[in-house]
């Protein structure tokens, strides 16, 4: 095709008209004075009832304690800590819901287009009780089934490592041994040893002797490494234990972080199936007998043939359902864990800086989401271009 074939194919922009850049114009001004209007209607209001309107309280100390936190967060710590500690609460829960969601509901998916009957009926019995189900209600069922369900008095080993009780779940946890300062100058000195290697080599090449070979260093490298690893280990496994209903060691999750992980996560994994059920069927039926044809079995074929065609159809779906298990996050305020909503709540009632808090939680939901879309929307130009 020629240059001038496809430029002569795409459409041609046509000028806007004079009416048109007034009607735009009017519509801008008349959206910015409502805008003008209500800023300046709220900000008279608050004056008059002596209420402060500015954001001088985020370097204040914050004075009260977050229960669950992925970032470290005291009492003595200001109002900005918290709210950059709750964001971190929602990235982390948000991240983790949506692996979990992913994985399993890939799983359904592709269960509820199993030949076998039960198979399919029981997905299908997951997805649709799950889809037609408020999340906040089922959170609240989950919140108590688990303190009637766990052992009072005492731990239950669901796995080897793997302890449950009415104060949270136990899991193994890598502990560091090695200090920071020890890991960077280990790693420095592992590329030191590299980089002098590849100087060297060079300085030979130019002089026309023997280059000494990179893998020599390599093999110095980890030949120290796995020296120092049998000396001191830098990891250490640490395994939990119960103490009555209390948890000791390891990775601990309250019961409020379990009970939102699990719940969004089969909340959000009965649409992700939905999703993957149909990019599975988008796929042309041709291909699934030239791949039958050719001797693949049927997960071979949803490796190889199913899987990288049906990444163009749902990518965007499952953009769309990524940003709203970031939104559903919010609903863990029903349970009590401190996700960025909940501790919001606590810093405008200690505040009473109710304006200046919605507009921080509009502002952070809003980055969150569009970062978000923005990088899943690069993965989906990729696969685009590689599905042309």
């Amino acid at each position: 095709m020629t240059a001038h074939s496809s430029a002569a194919r795409r459409p041609r922009r046509v000028p806007a008209s004079p009416a048109a850049i007034l009607a735009q114009a009017s519509a801008v001004a008349l959206v910015a004075a409502a805008l003008l209007l209500v800023a300046v209607s709220t900000a008279a209001n608050l004056q008059a009832r002596g209420l402060p309107l500015g954001l001088e309280f985020l370097g204040d100390r914050a004075g009260f304690k977050i229960a669950d936190t992925v970032l470290p967060f005291g009492p003595e710590d200001t109002y900005l800590q918290a709210i950059g500690v709750a964001v971190a609460n929602t990235v982390f829960l948000s991240a983790l819901v949506c692996v979990a969601a992913t994985l399993i509901g890939t799983a359904l998916g592709v269960a509820r287009l199993s030949a076998n009957p039960l198979v399919a009926g029981l997905a299908a019995v997951w997805v649709e009780a799950m889809r037609n189900t408020p999340p906040v209600l089922l959170l609240i069922f989950l919140y108590a089934y688990w303190g009637q369900v766990m052992p009072v008095g005492g731990a239950r080993e669901l796995l080897p490592g793997l302890l449950v009780s009415i104060r949270g779940v136990g899991a193994p946890r890598l502990v560091a041994e090695w200090p920071l300062l020890g890991l960077a100058g280990a790693l420095a000195a592992g590329a030191a040893i590299y980089g002098a290697a590849a100087l060297a080599g060079r300085a030979a090449a130019r002089r026309g002797r023997p280059r000494p070979h990179r893998a020599a260093a390599a093999g110095v490298i980890v030949l120290g490494a796995l020296a120092a690893f049998a000396i001191h280990p830098p990891l250490r496994l640490e395994m939990p234990a119960a103490t009555g209903d209390d948890l000791t060691g390891g990775a601990r999750l309250t019961p409020e972080f379990a009970t939102v992980f699990a719940g969004l996560t089969v909340y959000t994994a009965a649409f992700i199936a939905e999703i993957v059920r149909s990019g599975v069927q988008s796929v042309p039926r041709g291909q699934w007998e030239a791949a039958r044809a050719l001797g693949l079995k049927e997960r071979q074929i949803l490796r190889l043939v199913a899987f990288p065609q049906m990444l163009r159809v749902i990518v965007p779906p499952m953009t769309s359902q990524y940003i709203n298990t970031v939104k559903n996050s919010t609903l863990a305020i029903a349970i009590g864990y401190s996700e960025f909503m909940t501790v919001m709540g606590t810093v405008i009632n200690r505040t009473n800086h109710p304006i200046e808090g919605t507009l921080i939680i509009v502002l952070v939901y809003l980055a969150l989401n569009l970062a978000l879309a923005a990088l899943l929307d690069l993965y989906n130009r990729r696969v685009q271009l590689e599905g042309r």
